[in-house]
């Protein structure tokens, strides 16, 4: 008896766990109008502003197009029949048009439905080439962009595996080009071969604490399928498509130019591999060649890194961010850690910055040491360049004036700032192409150019400053005055005419170009007339509302009305909130908000905007602060907050009139699929929540996840509070659980989406799950997208609207 009740609970248990598989559906036409729009043209400019890219491409893929071969091998999804990532976008049209004219040229030579990816311009920016791939593999292209002319280079036999594989030769005449070897062998099928033996791994007590990273290799024969697919020759082909060969089979992971172009410095993969970590933590070395393939320096020898020190800010040993400096011929830049690596350790410097002039024959001249860890270098000329550091931990980062001939002259401090504090943002240095075509700082009579966003506490105002190099003071030459729409800076095109780069759109106008002269009365000269795809919501209300939490914190969300909603009637609607929790060490920095009202308003799938035209209220990007100041970790009162910031938020819409608090609903993807779960758990504020691609068990993410840092065994009480998993007892509220089941983010594996559903179901709790076929952390499949919005439509239907 005792065995027949067993087996009687287990079967019980199984039917209750059982699935079920549904036919697509599309959601309520109101929503599928807005998401089966056309997507307007991508938009790419040569320096000179005298030909403009347009490159075309479908609002979403299609499930075929996902449905494709695919080997996950070392941190990679590839297609091992086409030889390119299997999650790559591709532009399916590309035209061209002079600036200054409105006429569009449709380019031809494009072969049939095409499949355009890598768009590269040349060095002096009169061609483009590209890769189409076709059923078997991917081809190069070139584009005469004067004359609109693509002509194919090559079969289709380039390997696509590790990114783009073109690389233009300075001449802009010929391009290194990665192809798959000659005499490359047939992929192992780990179905059909027997392994010769079990998988081993062993810890050699050394402390290693790693994320958890998907798509791993984990035996010999995924190591030997990875040499397959990675491994390529090095090609130098020609306009015509005479192609010679430049370097024998290796697994090639990077090539770079010097300026100059007398240079060619690349990076290989080398072995022991690691089943921990992905193929960016392998061996490499690195080796400066001549332009007929002569080895003039090993410059690096980076060794197996799958050990790191604790901390967001630790970093591996030995030379790193190497790279040519841009306003010199040929010389590498390099750093190199001053503490090992381990943000522990008490130094008076972090790292140190390296030259290394060609053909390396001296040794590296020290050009700067930092306090944190280095952030970079925005080159200008012999005298004078832009250094940067950061500090995680603090959000510090500060910007240096650094003289590049005189490495003991000590860096001047020019910004010292709280990375998270927009509104003291004193904005980017404007660069220009320099003689070896190259972005280096833009000077004109020792004065730089900064473009910033403009964030203020009254809204947002972008803005040029003229940057006085020797007294380090900024003075303003522009800044935009609009209240009803934004304008974005992109560039200054001309100095001494004043003429600028801009981006102007508001709620119902959609993004366009302007060249907006600075100097003559701000005058606004329209480039490109895009028109709005999105009219049946461009009535809907929409503005910034800002409110405060109860304890000071000042927050912000975007909020949506149906169009036609009556102000003064005050019907009470639905409410949908939308957000994602951001940690911040310091509530100053928390309260302040990016969010503009005039924001073209641009529903896509991942929000709730769409309803608004359904009759709910919507607060998009409600702001969801969780602040750890000085030594108190944010996630040491992370339920709390999170909490709080509902409260406000919900507080804030029904103080407006707006809503039955009774009746509101929150949703999020990713981290905020996990604050979603949470909120479910731990208050009784929402009637429903929509949870998409989260992790609801954090002791299957043990080494730390978004930003805590502590380990699983350093701040047990933290971890196990914090999962929905291991509280899911507590969770009554309806919930729709969404994920794809190809997730290839690191910590949220399907399984998480999985194994909650299954601890809800068997406890009582109200819950759906949906798994999308073939969906990675971003959804892409437009069957898959339309079902999803037919999924949280019904379900809002169901559990909030009716």
């Amino acid at each position: 008896m005792k065995v027949k009740f067993s087996m009687l609970f287990l079967l019980a248990g199984l039917a209750g766990f059982a699935q079920e598989e549904l036919k697509y559906q599309k959601p309520s036409q109101e929503i599928l109008q807005l998401a089966d729009y056309e997507r307007a043209p991508s938009v790419s400019m040569d320096t000179k502003k005298e030909y403009m890219l347009l490159s075309y491409r479908n609002t979403y893929k299609t499930l075929d197009e996902l449905n494709q071969e695919e080997m996950r091998l070392g941190g990679l999804r590839i297609n091992p029949v086409t030889n390119i990532s299997s999650t790559t976008t591709y532009i399916n049209n590309i035209k061209v048009r002079k600036i200054k004219d409105k006429n569009e040229i449709q380019v031809t030579g494009l072969p049939q439905n095409p499949k355009i990816a890598n768009i590269s311009w040349s060095p002096d920016e009169k061609k483009i080439a590209f890769t189409h791939t076709t059923a078997t593999g991917v081809e190069l292209y070139v584009l005469d962009v004067a004359s609109a002319k693509a002509t194919k280079l090559t079969a289709a036999n380039l390997n696509a595996n590790l990114g783009n594989p073109i690389s233009w030769y300075r001449n802009s005449e010929n391009l290194l080009v990665k192809m798959l070897p000659s005499n490359r062998p047939a992929l192992i099928d780990a179905k059909k071969d027997l392994p010769t033996g079990p998988t081993v791994s062993s810890g050699d007590g050394k402390v290693s604490q790693n994320r958890t990273y998907q798509d791993l290799l984990k035996n010999k024969t995924d190591e030997a399928n990875f040499d397959n697919l990675v491994t390529s020759e090095l090609y130098k082909v020609d306009l015509n498509g005479k192609a010679a060969l430049y370097k024998s089979a290796d697994l090639y992971a990077g090539e770079s130019f010097s300026p100059d172009g007398n240079y060619i410095m690349i990076t290989t993969i080398a072995k022991p591999y690691s089943y921990i970590v992905p193929l960016n933590r392998f061996p490499m070395n690195t080796v400066v060649y001549d332009l007929n393939g002569k080895a003039i320096k090993t410059v690096n020898e980076i060794p197996l890194n799958e050990i790191m020190p604790k901390g967001f800010m630790a970093t591996r040993t030995g030379k790193r961010s190497m790279s040519w400096r841009a306003d010199k011929p040929s010389t590498l830049v390099f750093v190199e850690a001053l503490d090992s690596g381990d943000p522990a350790n008490k130094v008076d410097f972090r790292d140190e910055v390296f030259l290394w002039e060609a053909p390396f024959t001296a040794n590296p001249i020290s050009l700067a040491k930092t306090p944190q860890r280095y952030g970079g270098i925005l080159w200008g000329n012999e005298t004078t360049a832009i250094l940067y550091d950061q500090w995680y931990d603090t959000r510090n980062e500060k910007t240096y004036l650094i003289n590049p001939s005189n490495p003991s002259q000590q860096p001047k401090i020019i910004f010292d700032r709280n990375s998270q504090d927009i509104y003291s943002d004193p904005g980017n240095f404007e660069t220009v192409k320099n003689e070896y075509g190259r972005y280096v700082l833009a000077l004109e009579n020792n004065n730089a150019y900064l473009i910033g966003a403009g964030y203020t506490k009254n809204g947002q105002f972008p803005f040029v400053d003229e940057f006085n190099m020797k007294s380090l003071k900024p003075k303003r030459l522009y800044q935009s005055a609009y209240k009803d729409k934004v304008e974005s800076i992109f560039s200054i095109e001309d100095f001494k005419k004043g003429e600028v780069l801009v981006q102007i759109q508001s709620k119902t106008e959609y993004p366009n170009y302007y060249f907006r002269n600075i100097k003559k009365k701000n005058q606004l000269t329209q480039i490109t007339n895009f028109a709005n795809p999105f009219e049946s919501i461009k009535n809907v209300h929409k503005e910034v509302i800002k409110y405060t939490r109860k304890d000071g914190v000042q927050l912000s969300g975007t909020l949506y009305l149906p169009a036609g909603y009556d102000m003064k009637k005050k019907e009470k609607l639905p409410l949908l909130i939308w957000a994602y929790p951001e940690e911040y060490k310091d509530k100053n920095s928390a309260g302040q908000s990016a969010q503009n009202a005039n924001d073209f308003t641009f529903p896509y799938y991942g929000s709730f905007v769409y309803w608004a035209a359904k009759g709910y209220a919507v607060l998009d990007d409600a702001s969801f602060p969780i602040i750890g100041e000085g030594t108190t970790e944010p996630n040491d009162t992370f339920i709390e907050q999170l909490v709080a910031n509902a409260e406000a938020a919900i507080d804030a819409v029904d103080k407006l009139g707006y809503i039955n608090r009774k009746k509101v609903a929150v949703g999020g993807h990713s981290y905020g699929a996990f604050m979603t779960a949470n909120l479910l758990t731990h208050s009784n504020l929402f009637a429903c929540g929509i949870a998409r691609s989260g992790a609801y068990n954090r002791t299957l993410t043990p080494f730390g996840f978004q930003s805590e840092q502590r380990n699983y065994w350093e701040a047990q009480d933290v971890y196990n509070t914090m999962s929905p998993f291991i509280n899911a007892e507590k969770m009554k509220t309806p919930m729709l659980l969404v994920h794809g089941d190809a997730d290839n983010n690191p910590g949220t594996f399907t399984l998480q989406t999985e194994r909650y559903f299954q601890a809800l179901k068997g406890l009582g709790a109200p819950v759906r799950m949906v798994l999308l076929p073939k969906e990675s952390h971003g959804y892409a499949a437009k069957e898959n997208i339309l079902h999803l919005l037919w999924e949280q439509d019904q379900f809002l239907e169901k559990h909030l609207k009716n």
